[in-house]
């Protein structure tokens, strides 16, 4: 009993770890100095670069060590955090922070990138993450490195080796308070259209939704169109700073769009949902053809329409005449009349229910003032979309003959009406001048 007792024990077999499942070292130095003198011996010929890196992924792990071997290609070693080179460390000049800063030179390093990738393109999502921490490192390079690497950035976005989302790291709030963002974005546009062109460049930024947030280069205090049009312009880049001025209009439209189908909604007085478009406009220069446009698609948003086509008419007709003195506001321009029926005539061919109240619709706002006889005219003639042409045509083609002979009775009643307004006041002045000799008095003051 005072004996204690023996703890129980494990025992078994201990097993060798297998030497394929041994996980190999971490060893990024060691992987440098194989490729830092490989590009050695290339020197500085970009062709051979090329081939070297190609032949050097099948001994090399090029998939362990992608941000080893970026830093090397891009900054000549392995970047310290924020962008620095250790000096204990072995670095090379083949590489783009040691060549010259042109775009010549830049375009032939970006072939020895897509080559790269190309071959191994498990390397695509490394090369892109390297990007996007090369940007935010920014502050700690030179600004001659800057510039290259814009450059670089530039061109590999415009071959489309890079995507454009790598951008972000540009809203940084230290790269954008201190003005590097927006110098380098400089650079980097500049290349970016010189190999492709503005269409191209909207694309891709609409496409990782950034076509709104360029403005972000500035501080908050310096976001506006007129700023970021005024650095860019002076830059180089004018077609840049149209293009944020567009897109800037295009937001202020949206949001136009928007307040107006919510003022609808609520019912609030026309006079007020007019006022309030006519301040958008100012502010935002908006055109009467663009405003136009935007009333008609926010009216025709705010009804449910029938499914019905011989009631869907008269339902239309009803709703829409409630809106004419909203829509008779803005029509006081030729084109805006006509941009109105092109819209109209859209909105009829796209909602087939609405194909045969075209002709009521128009007539309607002939009535109602909202549109008048030369847009019309205009329209039936040579001004209308393809879209539904014969249909509508067909529909209109009373009602413009009715227009045109009221035109020319109109016509003729009014020259009546100045040869009676012309004798009276040539009554009054012979009255005054009876003599022949007036003659040239007379003349004169009937053609004041």
């Amino acid at each position: 009993m005072n004996q204690k007792q023996q703890k129980p024990t494990l025992s078994g077999q201990r097993f060798k770890t297998r030497k394929r499942d041994e996980k190999e070292r971490f060893d990024p130095t060691q992987f440098q100095d194989c490729i830092i003198q490989g590009l050695t011996e290339t020197g500085t010929d970009l062709e051979a670069v090329a081939k070297f890196l190609d032949a050097s992924g099948a001994k090399l792990d090029y998939r362990r060590y992608a941000e080893t071997l970026f830093d090397i290609l891009v900054a000549g070693g392995m970047l310290a955090p924020g962008g620095t080179l250790a000096d204990d460390m072995t670095r090379t000049d083949v590489c783009v922070f040691a060549a010259q800063e042109d775009l010549e030179t830049m375009q032939a390093f970006a072939q020895v990138f897509n080559k790269l990738i190309r071959r191994y393109k498990y390397l695509e999502k490394g090369f892109e993450d390297e990007v996007k921490k090369l940007l935010l490192f920014l502050k700690g390079f030179s600004e001659s490195e800057r510039n290259k690497l814009a450059m670089l950035t530039g061109i590999l976005l415009a071959n489309g080796t890079l995507n454009a989302s790598i951008l972000n790291s540009l809203y940084n709030e230290n790269l954008v308070k201190e003005g590097v963002s927006a110098a380098f974005a400089v650079k980097l546009f500049k290349s970016w259209i010189n190999e492709k062109d503005i269409n191209a460049v909207a694309v891709s930024l609409r496409k990782v939704n950034m076509d709104n947030r360029l403005m972000e280069l500035f501080p908050a205090n310096k976001q506006s169109v007129e700023h970021f049009s005024k650095y860019f312009t002076e830059a180089g880049l004018k077609e840049l700073s149209e293009y944020v001025r567009n897109q800037q209009t295009i937001g202020a439209r949206k949001e136009l769009q928007k307040e107006l189908q919510e003022q609808m909604s609520r019912g609030d007085p026309f006079k007020d949902i007019i006022l309030y478009i006519k301040e958008e406009m100012k502010k935002n220069n908006i055109s009467e053809q663009t405003v136009i446009a935007i009333i008609w698609s926010s009216v025709m948003s705010t009804v449910e329409w029938n499914k019905k086509e011989e009631l869907v008419a008269e339902q239309a007709i009803k709703h829409l005449k409630q809106y004419s003195p909203l829509l008779a506001a803005f029509t006081t321009q030729g084109q805006s009349e006509l941009t109105l029926l092109l819209k109209i005539q859209e909105y009829c061919y796209d909602n087939i229910h609405f194909m045969k109240a075209f002709q009521k619709i128009v007539v309607l706002f002939y009535k109602a003032e909202v549109l008048s006889e030369e847009p019309i005219l205009k329209w039936y003639k040579d001004a209308h979309l393809a879209k539904g042409k014969s249909v509508f045509l067909e529909q209109m083609k009373k009602f413009v003959e009715w227009l045109k002979n009221a035109e020319e009775v109109l016509g003729q009643g009014r020259a009546l009406l100045h040869v009676q307004l012309l004798q009276g006041k040539m009554n009054k002045i012979l009255s005054l001048h009876p003599a022949p000799q007036n003659e040239v008095i007379l003349c004169w003051q009937l053609t004041r």
